[in-house]
């Protein structure tokens, strides 16, 4: 499913924020810890967990082995998916090396965001890909002024595979064919004499769709447990590494949900947005003012807080009744991307004023976004995703 967004930024003249591709900033520390997606820049430490418990229980269940654990797997997956056998020892060395507890619910987790994205597909296929690419090269090159057919004869030359970069383009059918072409054309631009940005656009990829800047801040946090061939943006093409992190975004943080599903629209919208629509909720009804539940708490440019979101707007007009300044609602509304938010002051006073008129409010709510782009002719929202995720989730839970 974020194969849609791939698409619809390919070629983007400058590098912007997908709602599903969180910057995330990894603790610097001689021990490697879990990462937590934050657009802030510094970001405070995040919440440390190896393993999280995937929902609530009174009775804490005896945690299996690893080789328990790769049979649950074995038992969970589809019975008809190609290489089985391959999918079931990715998924239990991601396990494994990020050291998550082998449950049902983790592992159904997986396997239905895997299905949801990709089929079951190493490497997706996406139909009438080289049109999409002309397409978007069109659309640059008619910014630049430049014809065409100009830009389609300059790539008639050779590229590195000894294929012309169009011959490549005209037969592409995967995304990680369309990764390889797009880093040699970052890496022969100058010598295509083409005065168009040819930096590799593509932010997604892989059987889960994973941030491929999620992977490389993931990296310097815990350490990449695979070989690696080229480049970490090369392994979340791969079906080995594509699963690692995804499972790492997926599972690898405290999700304060008694519902999965709540976990499936963090992976669509960005990790806490569902914890955070609920909050905006309880803003808009604090304040008065109508605010877009989408998880987003403040305003980002480049990593860093820029102007001032609506959210900030609402909580300055009710800052007597919160008793806290400016700067301290701030300081907390920086903490949106991590566990810690809720331990805030700003999140305790705000729930605790809502909660005064009697009414118990939700501490999680489904982000309001709605997902765009050129290959889509209905309407679809993370709501849908996350709902379709835990359809299937539902249904690996029973083939135990």
């Amino acid at each position: 499913m974020r194969r849609i967004f791939l698409l619809s930024v390919l070629l983007a003249g400058c590098a912007t924020q997908s709602p599903v591709a969180p910057v995330i900033v990894p603790t610097a520390s001689p021990t490697p810890w879990p990462v937590t997606p934050s657009p802030a820049t510094p970001s405070p430490r995040p919440e440390l967990t190896a393993s999280p418990s995937p929902l609530p229980s009174v009775t804490p269940k005896p945690q299996l082995s690893e080789a328990q654990g790769r049979v649950l797997i074995a038992q969970l997956l589809p019975p008809k998916i190609n290489d089985r056998n391959g999918w079931i020892d990715d998924i239990g060395d991601a396990f494994a090396a990020l050291k998550l507890s082998y449950t049902p619910e983790y592992v159904c987790a997986l396997a239905a965001t895997i299905e949801q994205e990709s089929s079951w597909q190493g490497d997706p296929v996406v139909p009438g890909l080289p049109k999409i690419v002309w397409n978007a090269i069109g659309d640059r090159a008619a910014k630049y002024h430049i014809p065409l057919i100009a830009v389609q004869t300059a790539l008639l030359k050779p590229s590195p595979t000894g294929r012309s970069y169009k011959a490549r383009i005209d037969s592409l059918r995967t995304e990680r064919e369309m990764n390889d072409l797009f880093e040699d054309l970052a890496a022969e631009a100058q010598k295509l004499n083409l005065p168009l940005n040819m930096k590799n656009p593509i932010r997604t990829g892989g059987p889960m769709q994973v941030s491929i800047e999620f992977a490389q801040a993931h990296t310097k946090a815990w350490p990449y447990p695979y070989p690696v061939e080229k480049s970490i943006r090369n392994e979340v093409f791969t079906r080995k590494g594509g699963v690692y992190f995804g499972a790492a975004i997926l599972l690898q943080y405290p999700a304060p949900y008694t519902d999965m599903v709540y976990r499936f629209a963090d992976f669509n919208a960005g990790r806490y947005a569902s914890r955070n629509a609920a909050f905006q909720q309880v803003v808009s009804h604090l304040s008065g003012k109508t605010l877009v539940e989408d998880g987003d708490l403040l305003s980002y440019r480049n990593g860093a807080v820029s102007g001032t979101s609506s959210v900030q707007t609402a909580l300055y007009g009710i800052a007597s009744q919160l008793g806290m300044s400016r700067d301290e609602i701030l300081r907390d509304l920086k903490l949106e991307k991590l566990n810690s938010f809720a331990q805030s002051s700003l999140y305790q006073k705000v729930y605790a004023l809502a909660d005064k008129g009697g009414k118990s409010w939700p501490r999680a709510s489904m982000p309001q976004i709605d997902l765009k782009s050129p290959k889509i002719t209905r309407k679809l929202t993370t709501e849908w995703f996350a709902n379709r995720v835990k359809w299937r989730y539902e249904a690996c839970l029973k083939r135990r």
